[in-house]
């Protein structure tokens, strides 16, 4: 008897199928990676077994005894770190832990996006916010980038273009701090315009601000949720650079009514609670001092590769040296 074809049953629209994994390459370019001798591994193993020993018995209950936002510790250790290192004043009611940043990009996405809707931006950006526009049917316009990060003068340029032709766009969607791909901080005075602007043609933004633990001298501007005087900003945030990729840990940082929206489309019946529990544990007592010493460890790397290529390409390759992050 034939095996049944479900080719003919697909829904339309599938991106195309992926192929299976062969293992990584000796020297593995692909992806965000972290640096695995960096890894708190001992640290890591304490907080789990601590963590496990002292309220392990609530993950025989959906969400633990934290409700569906995610585990109350770790929404806490959010709320002072993102005031301290960011500026961002919220309280846990106003975080959402998500399975990764790209959970967060599609819950916002989920509540303001539909076929046919337009959003800007940045000309160079994250492929992963890339994609998912493009399978919902979205229009991206993409703004250019220089070495301050998006070009404030060209978003306005495009924000009144659109407005000449009926358009409002949904969102503005940046990477302000260590910009994916090109590690740029966009600076202060850039903030404050596109804020302006923002509220000027009554857009939203929507701050993606996962690389911004990774800075060589540790300062970074405050972020443009901290920043905003009219609520239009939606922050998201992980630790997939910070601490590891494979926890699958990230936020997002709204008001009540937006998060509510989100969580009724969150179907996952929760984002998964150890690894939660671990970084509830792990990060108010350790997060301080890892994150400097990773990004000594990745500044080397850089340096490293930065010389490799001038060695071996003179001229012939051009590049930053960036601010800080994970990319060349």
């Amino acid at each position: 008897m034939a095996l049944l074809d479900f080719t003919s049953l697909f829904a339309p629209g599938l991106p195309p199928a992926a192929g299976k994994w062969n293992g990584f390459a000796k020297y593995n370019f692909i992806g965000g990676h972290n640096d695995a001798d960096q890894l708190p591994l001992e640290v890591l193993v304490k907080a789990a077994n601590d963590v496990l020993m002292r309220e392990g018995r609530t993950l025989a209950t959906y969400g633990l005894s934290s409700g569906p936002q995610g585990y109350c510790a770790l929404r806490e250790f959010l709320a002072r770190k993102l005031e301290r290192t960011a500026g961002i004043r919220c309280d846990t009611d106003e975080i959402l832990i998500t399975s990764g940043s790209l959970q967060a990009l599609d819950l916002v996405n989920g509540i303001l996006l539909t076929r046919g809707d337009t959003v800007i931006i940045e000309q160079a950006t994250y492929q992963g916010a890339l994609t998912r526009l493009q399978r919902l049917g979205v229009e991206a316009v993409g703004i250019p980038l220089d070495g301050e990060g998006m070009r404030v003068d060209a978003l306005a340029a495009a924000l009144d273009d659109l407005k000449r032709c009926g358009v409002r766009p949904k969102y503005i969607y940046t990477v302000p701090t260590v910009q994916n791909p090109t590690g740029t901080i966009l600076s202060e005075t850039r903030r404050r315009e596109m804020l302006r602007l923002a509220a000027q043609y009554g857009v939203p933004i929507f701050e993606d601000d996962c690389y911004s633990d990774l800075i060589w001298d540790g300062k970074r501007p405050p972020a443009l949720y901290a920043m905003s005087q009219h609520g239009g900003v939606i922050h998201i945030g992980s630790f997939s650079k910070s601490v590891a990729p494979a926890l699958r840990v990230g936020y997002i940082v709204a008001p009540w009514p937006l998060l509510a929206r989100m969580l009724a489309l969150k179907t996952d019946a929760g984002s998964g609670a150890l690894e939660q529990m671990v970084l509830g544990e792990f990060c108010p007592r350790h997060f301080d001092a890892h994150v400097p010493a990773l990004t000594r460890a990745l500044r080397a790397k850089l340096e490293t590769l930065m010389d490799a290529l001038n060695e071996r390409f003179g001229t012939a390759a051009e590049f930053e040296d960036p601010k800080g992050g994970i990319f060349l």
